[in-house]
């Protein structure tokens, strides 16, 4: 047995397809398929159920994976012992981030880590927040921009910046008269009259919200339940730009968080935003990583830096 089987062994039931499987290892199919049944014959025990349709763990299989998943886990920690040990600023770090800040957090940051750890090679992976936290707590991941609250004891939380929300409508709507589409690029965009709303304005809305799994649709609800206000029936978005394309086209108003309308990002005409009242719905994001990680000296250095946004934009927490 030898750990290029078990990840082997591992990739197939990930991903329950040996050619995916197979392409994850960059390895031929053959290959792998081969070294599988090396595996099963060492053990004595077939792990994989292999039908027509599927791929299948057997109750062994299963038992298996959780000591092979350790097992790589723990070579991998081996490893970066190592790499940090020739250079504590220096290896390969692999970052996750959740879909609805990823691509609005990362322009403002990425120079700044190279700039800062420029022996750092950054691996970033984009999911949702359960599938990060499972491939953080398998090892996969070495940390993760998470929203708080994070219950989990094995983990370390940084908290890095507070990011308020602020409420889209059509620029033909009401709350938008007599104006014409707010510029991200000015911080914080307000009302006509300079006044920020209360959430109270959410009353009789459609409110359009993200698709199960989002962890921003469970903060926009609890905005809207706080204000007696429900969802629009019939309508889940897959991402925030669709919501804003929903919402230029009159279907509905929606939340967003500010770093999603501030520059750089391009923008959005038909959308007017307005600002909160303080205490404005919010969200908390921190940086999150295991508490066995090899690597807290430097994980604390990439928090610095992620927490070190421009101030009319987050509130930084510590």
């Amino acid at each position: 047995m030898n750990l290029r089987d078990l990840q082997y062994f591992v990739a197939v039931a990930e991903h329950r397809h040996f050619g995916k499987a197979a392409d994850a290892c960059f390895v031929s199919q053959p290959t792998l398929s081969t070294q599988l049944r090396k595996l099963e014959a060492e053990l004595g025990v077939e792990l994989v159920e292999r039908t027509p349709r599927q791929v299948m763990l057997t109750a062994a299989g299963e038992q298996v994976l959780a000591r092979a998943r350790t097992i790589l886990r723990e070579a991998d920690a081996i490893r970066g012992i190592a790499r940090h040990a020739q250079d504590p600023r220096a290896g390969t770090l692999r970052l996750g981030a959740f879909p609805t800040i990823a691509p609005y957090l990362l322009p403002h940051v990425i120079p700044h880590l190279r700039r800062d750890l420029p022996d750092v090679e950054l691996l970033l992976v984009e999911e949702k927040t359960p599938v990060l936290l499972e491939q953080l707590r398998s090892g996969w991941l070495d940390a993760a921009v998470l929203a708080l609250p994070v219950d989990d004891d094995s983990l370390e939380v940084q908290p890095l910046f507070r990011e308020d929300f602020v409420l889209a409508v059509p620029v033909t709507h009401p709350l938008a008269a007599g104006r014409g589409r707010d510029e991200p690029s000015a911080g914080m965009p307000s009302t006509p009259d300079g006044a920020p709303v209360t959430t109270e304005v959410l009353a009789g809305e459609r409110v359009l919200l993200l698709a199960d799994g989002h962890c921003l649709r469970d903060q926009a609800l609890a905005v809207c339940q706080m204000a007696g206000v429900t969802e629009r029936d019939g309508f889940r978005a897959t991402s925030l730009e669709t919501l804003r394309h929903m919402v230029a086209a009159g279907v509905g108003v929606t939340l967003l968080p500010v770093l999603a309308v501030s520059d750089p990002v391009p923008e959005s005409p038909g959308v007017a935003l307005l600002r909160f009242s303080a205490p404005a719905p919010h969200r908390d994001v921190a940086l999150v990583w295991r508490r066995t990680s090899v690597f807290p000296e430097l994980l604390t250095e990439v928090a610095t830096v992620l927490r070190n946004l421009p101030k009319d934009l987050v509130q930084q927490l510590t």
